[in-house]
């Protein structure tokens, strides 16, 4: 009598950040909380930006009419930046027209690679 084994085939995939994620993130939290923070910090600099160019203004310009100085501005468009106050981001919300949002979302429905 012959036996035949049949294996099941393991699912793969070749999406990058699925790999990344179920390889250096799932199931370690303290690593998943600062790619958490790392993802608001680049969210928050990169809205500066965008909002910023698409006003036309240097950094210069952002900064005269917020009172305060290029560099502050630079380092708020800078991603590895961590520091920014909500006053300072109400004031730049502020001189571009904008408003500051601040919400309060369960976590587990953040980040979710499943």
């Amino acid at each position: 009598m012959r036996y035949c084994v049949i294996m099941a085939k393991r699912k793969t995939t070749k999406d990058a950040v699925k790999v990344l994620h179920s390889r250096y993130i799932k199931g370690k939290p303290k690593r998943l909380e600062s790619l958490k923070k790392e993802h608001e910090a680049l969210d928050i600099a990169s809205q500066i930006y965008t909002i910023r160019k698409q006003q036309y203004l240097s950094q210069r310009q952002l900064a005269n009419l917020v009172g305060t100085t290029q560099s502050v501005i630079s380092r708020l468009e800078d991603a590895d930046y961590t520091s920014h106050s909500l006053q300072m981001l109400n004031r730049i919300a502020g001189v571009l027209h904008h408003k500051v949002e601040v919400r309060l979302i369960p976590e587990k429905s953040v980040y979710a690679y499943g």
